[in-house]
């Protein structure tokens, strides 16, 4: 039991555990929580109506929630000096799962972010954001319903390392001269006025991130993984990236997937019975008799490898598998506008996957609906969160949409087990949404497209879903 400087451990409740694949959780856990900074109250009273309410009808009152608040941000500032203090890490290491709403990021230095603290710290490398539309939210594209799509987005890697040198600094001189002198790098345009920054990706963070990705789809009955890069560019980073995401499905997961190259030269073999290699080759690359010999043996080898499948895979075997493919991130943030069907589970970079899942949210109501979650899938723990900013002018009104920290319950009930209580919430909020009984963001976009609906409180918000349940 961890000891906490001025924190009081619970009374009642119990902690959640990892056992030896999953999580332990009793019918009473303790799951600490952070209400947030500027509208994060009102969204948490709201939430946790919701919550309470959702676990009581699920279990006729045989589980409970024993919540536990934790101080961040301003509210942690203020009363001990501190804005992200000890006891609320060491809380989330010894509970394993809690929830926050929005956190102000302090400025002028320390803590570049305390969200990418928590990750960093607590080593939460999954960032899964799942986007679907819920009927009756109005959408600025023409069939929102076709977005319904997972993002596992690596959290601990990429440029949000923070691995930086501000331009002009003695730091940044001394890098560039590295690079130019010790490296032999001359890409470098502007070197006395350039800032450096340092993108790592590995194989490690690259491999648990897309394991989790692809465990995921396959417990979920989900049709595709989709490895989202800029590999065409940065052939060692994001290139990797896609690289090792393949040979994690190859060697993991082999009898469960098969990748979209692979589905194509099957499928070859079994359009055609006598194709040779060769056919096969040129049917999967156009340019194959363009190519040098020694390339040509390279996509012949290929191909001879991936017909040693054909007893698991062969006679459409390959069908009811768990697809594999990649997409380069700029054309993927086309196709989610055009093709959205095409996309299932999306694994990708951290970057990409900031700004992917942020592009979905806007195509099914915007980001005050968006969840998020931050999980270590090893270690069990995992921090569930509203992914919006704090909009500290509507504090204390009773009026922003608490949509994300709920959504973000969701899916921090999925993560424990209880998906009784996930699927009462989702019925309650598809319920209160379709009646058109929203918050003033929705009721401002339902008005705009002339549908009539009553504009709610965020208080008044949770009731409606609390009765549509």
């Amino acid at each position: 039991m961890v000891k906490f400087e001025h924190l009081t451990y619970p009374a009642n409740g119990k902690p959640m555990t990892m056992g030896a694949d999953k999580l332990q959780v009793p019918d009473n856990p303790i799951i600490p929580f952070i209400e947030g900074d500027g509208t994060g109250p009102d969204i948490w009273r709201s939430s946790v109506r919701v919550f309470d309410a959702a676990v009581e009808k699920a279990y006729n009152g045989q589980r409970k929630i024993e919540w536990l608040e934790v101080l961040a941000g301003e509210k942690a500032f203020k009363a001990t000096g501190s804005w992200l203090p000890d006891d609320t890490v060491n809380a989330y290491k010894e509970f394993l799962v809690g929830i926050k709403g929005p956190l102000t990021t302090p400025i002028g230095g320390g803590i570049r972010s305390l969200n990418v603290a928590l990750r960093q710290i607590l080593d939460l490398y999954v960032c899964l954001r799942p986007v679907r539309y819920f009927k009756g939210v109005p959408s600025p594209v023409r069939k929102p319903e076709n977005v319904d799509m997972v993002i596992f987005r690596e959290n601990t890697e990429d440029i949000y390392a923070g691995v930086e040198w501000e331009a002009g600094s003695p730091e940044v001189k001394k890098v560039i001269e590295f690079l130019q002198k010790e490296m032999g790098v001359s890409k470098i345009r502007f070197p006395g006025t350039s800032g450096i920054g340092i993108k790592p990706v590995s194989q490690e963070g690259t491999s648990r991130l897309v394991r989790a990705a692809i465990q995921y789809a396959l417990s979920h009955h989900r049709k595709s993984v989709t490895l989202v890069h800029k590999g065409n560019i940065m052939k060692f980073t994001e290139g990797a990236f896609r690289d090792w995401g393949y040979e994690v499905a190859a060697k993991q997961f082999r009898n469960e997937t098969v990748t979209q190259r692979e589905s194509w030269i099957i499928g070859n073999k079994e359009d055609n019975p006598s194709i040779s290699i060769q056919d096969n080759a040129r049917m999967i690359e156009p340019g194959y008799d363009l190519l040098v010999p020694d390339k040509q043996k390279v996509i012949d080898a290929e191909i001879e490898e991936v017909l040693k499948l054909w007893d698991t895979h062969g006679d459409g075997k390959w069908k009811s598998k768990l697809m594999i493919k990649d997409a380069i991130a700029d054309i993927t943030l086309q196709q989610v506008l055009t093709r959205a069907k095409e996309f299932d589970v999306v694994a990708t970079m951290n970057l990409n996957g900031d700004y992917l899942s942020d592009a979905l949210a806007a195509q099914v109501g915007g980001i005050g609906i968006a969840p998020g979650g931050n999980i270590n899938y090893d270690s069990g723990h995992a921090i569930f969160e509203a992914t919006h900013g704090t909009a500290p002018k509507y504090a204390n009104l009773d009026k922003v949409n608490p949509g994300s920290v709920i959504l973000s319950g969701v899916l921090m009930f999925e993560h424990m087990g209880w998906q009784e209580v996930a699927d009462l919430i989702n019925k309650g909020l598809d319920g209160a949404v379709a009646a058109h009984t929203v918050t003033y963001d929705f009721a401002r976009l339902m008005r705009g497209d002339g549908i009539e609906c009553q504009e709610l409180k965020c208080s008044e918000f949770g009731d409606a879903i609390i009765k549509h349940m």
